[in-house]
């Protein structure tokens, strides 16, 4: 019995962020920013929107592409570095939102790469009992509350969002084909908010120095998506006894995209074998990777049988991906 997605779905807050106007208040313009990005828009969250609400959002439809509602879950994993607040988990919020009162609920936090970490998790879980039959793998995040939009090497970069799957058993030879999650911590430091922890609480010295913003050494992290990247996914559709060529479409998180472009490049990727929405919706953290996948699945570029890999990589370092054969939402009479 392996695990199949039955269901994707996506949230994308309404008010729309351009590079022009982002642009205009940086000094920069429109012009530096796309050359350097790929990134036209990002969406910002309303004022009345945490992560909990656009995690909601995203779960309503893959449940709906599903078929099923959130009674049906039995597990509920969020992936966000941006919870609503520090305690309780953010899941324990969507849980409640979505009434889906049957569900273990918790958060993953592995940054950029939480959503395929949260989806190998569930993975392992409904593979281990027979009990759970059904996940919902959330990866959300609201970066516009963290970043300082005064920093041109961030702020660029990052828009808000949402994206859902849902996961079930199946029998039919379809589902997650292998798996690699990475980590490495000696890296850590390349990606982070430096105060509002236990090790340096937040309070008005850390306020006043900006210490409670998202930093990023840029050059670094693109040299380890160079490195780590491209092996990866070769390990990965090798385990699956597949080839990168062998793989239909390929979902990377959409960090960058003149990186993604780079990584393209070295992979040797035929044209249209990366789906990308960098350009519409910039990098939206732990929602990037189901986010375009929900684009893909919606913009019929996802068939069954087809093989799809999800790759990402994000702070900690951290870095995953997962390969699949895919399926859809089960036909009359057929067993989970």
């Amino acid at each position: 019995m392996s695990t199949a997605i039955l269901g994707t779905g996506s949230y994308l807050p309404e008010t729309v962020l351009t590079s022009e106007a982002l642009g205009t208040h940086l000094g920069v313009g429109e012009q530096w920013i796309f050359d350097k990005t790929y990134i036209k828009e990002r969406r910002i969250a309303a004022p009345s929107e945490a992560t909990s609400d656009l995690a909601t959002q995203a779960a309503h439809k893959a449940l709906q592409a599903a078929g099923l509602s959130a009674f049906d879950v039995d597990l509920l994993i969020v992936a966000t570095s941006t919870p609503d607040q520090p305690i309780p988990a953010t899941a324990a919020m969507v849980q409640a939102n979505l009434g889906a009162v049957r569900a273990a609920a918790f958060d993953v936090d592995s940054v950029c790469t939480g959503f395929v970490y949260g989806l190998v998790t569930a993975h392992a879980m409904l593979a281990a009992d027979a009990g759970p039959r059904t996940a919902l793998v959330i990866g959300a995040d609201t970066y516009s509350r963290i970043l300082d939009y005064r920093d041109r090497r961030t702020c660029v970069l990052f828009g808000d969002g949402a994206g859902a799957v849902v996961l079930g058993k199946r029998g039919n030879g379809r589902g997650l084909l292998a798996s690699s999650l990475n980590t490495d911590g000696r890296l850590a430091g390349l990606v982070g908010i430096p105060a509002g922890g236990s090790r340096r609480p937040a309070g008005p010295e850390s306020v006043a120095a900006g210490q409670h913003y998202f930093r990023m050494k840029g050059r670094e992290v693109r040299d380890f998506a160079a490195r780590v990247v491209p092996d990866l996914v070769t390990e990965v559709v090798k385990a699956a006894e597949l080839t990168v060529a062998d793989v239909d479409l390929i979902v990377p998180h959409q960090a960058n995209g003149t990186m993604l472009e780079s990584l393209a490049a070295q992979l040797d990727l035929r044209p249209g074998q990366m789906h990308m929405t960098i350009e519409r919706y910039g990098n939206t953290g732990a929602a990037s990777v189901p986010v375009t996948l929900d684009d893909a699945v919606r913009g019929g570029l996802v068939h069954t049988d087809d093989i799809v890999l999800l790759v990402a990589f994000g702070g900690g370092m951290s870095s995953g991906a997962a390969a699949l054969r895919w399926t859809g939402p089960a036909k009359a009479g057929e067993r989970w």
